[in-house]
């Protein structure tokens, strides 16, 4: 039986195929088993919130559907099939999600349908080029070990890509923010109370530094919209995940509760985040000598000493191979 299949080359993929659907079987069970718990739990949850009117829930539901994007109808509709996408550390996912800049509610269960379209597709991707630019037949053990590693790619590259985004995020935040802080502190200090610095502030630098004038904004509008100012910048911190404006919205609350002066707290903490930020890029300035030995060791070294040895090596090889030779 197994002459028969490493045989032919239709018995070889017919079995490939094969194989690779009992795998993503046995997975789509596992995932739905480990998702059943999450299911409960969403059950139990949305029977303790039943004493929410009807014209509540078509209203919240309305709402909800207005703002979905077509990838989280696409996920809706992947859903009604049967297939869970909802992650079993969904919180966790979001979190991350979130310091991407990913702040829609259907974000997680995107990610999900995301990665696990990538985890398919690119073992499927591997095998049509194989076949197509390879002259000779592959065997079975490269299809199933080049399969197998494309899947892993599939399953930790949307990780990687979400992370990358996240610090590139954060560092345009955190090198954005001093500068922001700076002119705030001007605003306060000509007379302006904090919201409408915020709000200035906000306007100002949409095309220097728009992630930050993004934040400021929504926390204008939290304000604008009845929240409380605690409420407000603690909103604020949850969705930057930067330690320097969750610093921020800290002093900002505590100068609001015990009544000290905001230009004070705005002066010194402007003044921290500036030292900050020319920390920072002293740090990088010396490490450019350590960066610069890798190319000039790997590459000028070996050829400043064949200049300096050449000449040497010719005249050994001239004059003394010969006298030694006699």
């Amino acid at each position: 039986m197994l002459d028969l299949i490493l045989s032919n080359q239709a018995t070889r993929i017919a079995t490939l195929f094969g194989i690779f659907v009992i795998v993503a079987g046995v997975a789509m069970v596992v995932i739905n088993v480990m998702n059943r718990r999450a299911q409960v739990r969403a059950g139990l949850q949305q029977i303790a919130n039943s004493n929410i009117g009807a014209t509540e829930e078509s209203a919240a539901s309305l709402r909800q559907r207005d703002n979905q994007n077509a990838w989280a109808r696409l996920a809706d509709m992947i859903e009604r099939t049967g297939l869970d996408l909802t992650d079993t550390k969904n919180e966790r996912l979001r979190d991350k999600l979130i310091a991407a800049g990913y702040t829609h509610p259907a974000a997680p269960r995107i990610f999900t349908l995301a990665r696990l379209g990538v985890m398919i597709l690119m073992p499927l991707y591997f095998v049509v080029m194989i076949f197509a630019y390879s002259e000779e037949t592959p065997s079975f053990l490269t299809l199933y070990a080049g399969c197998s590693l494309m899947g892993v790619l599939g399953l930790y590259l949307p990780n990687l890509f979400i992370q990358a985004k996240a610090d590139r995020r954060k560092e345009e935040i955190v090198n954005g923010f001093p500068d922001c802080l700076d002119l705030m502190l001007v605003c306060v200090e000509a007379g302006l109370g904090i919201e409408a610095a915020m709000d200035r502030v906000g306007r100002e630098m949409v095309k220097s530094h728009p992630l930050v004038s993004q934040l400021l904004s929504i926390a204008v509008l939290r304000l604008r919209a009845g929240a409380t100012r605690e409420e407000a910048f603690r909103r604020l911190a949850d969705m930057a995940r930067v330690d320097e404006i969750r610093s921020f919205t800290t002093l900002l609350i505590q100068s609001d509760k015990l009544g000290t002066s905001m230009s004070s707290t705005l002066r010194v903490y402007a003044n921290e985040m500036r030292e900050k930020r020319r920390m920072r890029a002293e740090e990088k300035a010396h490490r450019l000598p350590v960066l610069i030995s890798i190319p000039l060791v790997v590459c000028m070294l070996p050829t400043m000493i064949g200049v300096l040895m050449l000449p040497a090596s010719i005249r050994v090889v001239r004059d003394i191979f010969p006298l030694m030779n006699r």
